[in-house]
C-alpha cells in the first residue's frame, strides 16, 4: 500500500502541490486555498472545551476529519487526527515546544512511526517570537523533513496585523500525507496562540 493511501482521507482529496492559509480576524477559523483560489478546507479551533478540538470540513461543508488533543490543557503534547467518517486516526501531530525551537512530528497513530517533521528555522527567531513583546508578529517560517531528515516542503508564514497567513509548499509529497500538512499548519498557528 503507498503512501498517500495509506494515510488518505475519505472525502477529501488533496491535489495540489502548494496551499495558502489563511486565519479569520477575530478567532482561530482557518481556510486553506488551493493554487486557484478556490477554497479547499475550513477548520476552527473549538471554544469552552476541556480538551482543545478543531473539525475541518471540505468546500462544502462536510465535515471531513478531526483534531483533538489527548490531553487538558495541551501545549506540548499530542493531537489525534481522525477521519470523520469512520472515527479512526489517521496521525498523531506530536508537540514537543520548546522557547527554543517548535517542533511537530506526525506520527503513524499505531506504530508512532515518524512520517515527518515541521521544526521552525531559526532558534533566534522562536525565542523572539516567544520572549519579545508582540513577537507574535514575527512569521512562522516552518521546513517540513521526512524521518531521514530530507526536504519535503515548507510553512512560511508572511507578515500581517489582523490575519495569520501562510504559504504551505509540499515538493514531495511522495513520502508524506499532505492532509495532516495542512490540518498541522491551521494547529499549530491556533495552539501556539499566534
Amino acid at each position: 500500500m503507498a503512501l498517500q493511501e495509506q494515510y488518505d482521507i475519505s472525502g477529501i482529496a488533496l491535489d495540489d502541490d502548494s496551499y495558502t492559509v489563511i486565519q479569520g480576524v477575530f478567532r482561530n477559523k482557518y481556510k486553506a486555498l488551493d493554487s486557484a483560489g478556490e477554497t479547499v478546507l475550513r477548520g476552527k479551533q473549538e471554544l469552552f472545551k476541556l480538551k482543545e478540538k478543531f473539525p475541518f470540513v471540505d468546500a462544502d461543508g462536510e465535515e471531513v476529519f478531526r483534531v483533538t488533543a489527548n490531553s487538558i490543557i495541551d501545549i506540548a503534547g499530542d493531537y489525534v487526527l481522525s477521519d470523520a467518517a469512520t472515527n479512526e486516526p489517521v496521525v498523531i501531530l506530536d508537540n514537543d515546544f520548546s522557547l527554543l525551537q517548535d517542533t511537530w512530528t506526525i506520527r503513524d497513530p499505531d506504530t508512532r512511526e515518524a512520517l515527518a517533521e515541521i521544526d521552525s528555522r531559526g532558534a533566534g527567531v522562536t525565542l523572539a517570537r516567544n520572549l519579545l513583546p508582540f513577537g507574535e508578529l514575527i512569521p512562522h517560517k516552518y521546513e517540513i523533513t521526512d524521518p531521514q531528515g530530507g526536504h519535503v516542503g515548507s510553512i512560511d508564514g508572511q507578515f500581517t496585523l489582523l490575519k495569520d497567513t501562510y504559504e504551505v509548499t509540499i515538493d514531495d509529497a511522495s513520502r508524506v500525507p499532505k492532509e495532516p500538512i495542512l490540518a498541522a499548519a491551521m494547529v499549530i498557528d491556533a495552539i501556539q496562540g499566534n
